[in-house]
């Protein structure tokens, strides 16, 4: 499968703080169910993830960032993720493409949805909350596009259509 990998875009400052604290990669319902057990508030209030170049999700308490749980290296997805019971047995609740670190384009709903059913969840169709990000070509600020208007929140120039906040490349997973 050829999915993109996304390089942090995100601030320096907080790349050089946040490092020293990857996320807790998670490869099996168990594991799933040991981290949610130390972390409880991944029901209330999410969790902050990503899915490594590996296809592993990597799961981070909900106010890490998410330079800081990828351990700085690109993802082919990163966002928040918000658990729910489903007859005893973890479910996603929510799960959205909200990185300001690595504002990855909605079309990463692969890799999170591949990364999710490997663990066994029940896992929605696509993003309960899915982000458009685009680079202004005016003033080269980031911007999230809010309710579908293509409007720079810097400089007020139109925003291009496509996703091009940073030079994702190609990336075969196994």
């Amino acid at each position: 499968m050829r999915l993109l990998a996304y390089s942090y875009v995100g601030s320096r400052e907080i790349r050089q703080r946040s490092l020293g604290t990857p996320g807790t990669p998670v490869t099996s319902p168990s594991e799933l169910r040991v981290w949610l057990s130390a972390q409880p508030e991944a029901f209330s209030e999410g969790a902050t993830y990503v899915v490594d170049l590996l296809g592993r999700l990597r799961l981070a308490p909900r106010r890490s960032e998410h330079v800081a749980c990828a351990d700085g290296e690109e993802v082919l997805a990163a966002g928040e993720l918000r658990f729910r019971l489903d007859g005893g047995q973890p479910a996603v609740a929510e799960v959205s493409n909200l990185s300001t670190g690595y504002c990855p384009d909605v079309t990463c709903w692969a890799a999170v949805a591949r990364a999710l059913a490997s663990l066994g969840l029940h896992l929605p169709t696509g993003f309960t909350g899915a982000m458009d990000f685009r680079r202004c070509l005016a003033c080269g600020e980031v911007t999230l596009v809010k309710e579908r208007w293509f409007v720079c929140a810097f400089c007020d120039a139109d925003l291009p259509s496509d996703w091009n906040v940073s030079l994702a490349r190609a990336v075969d997973v196994g």
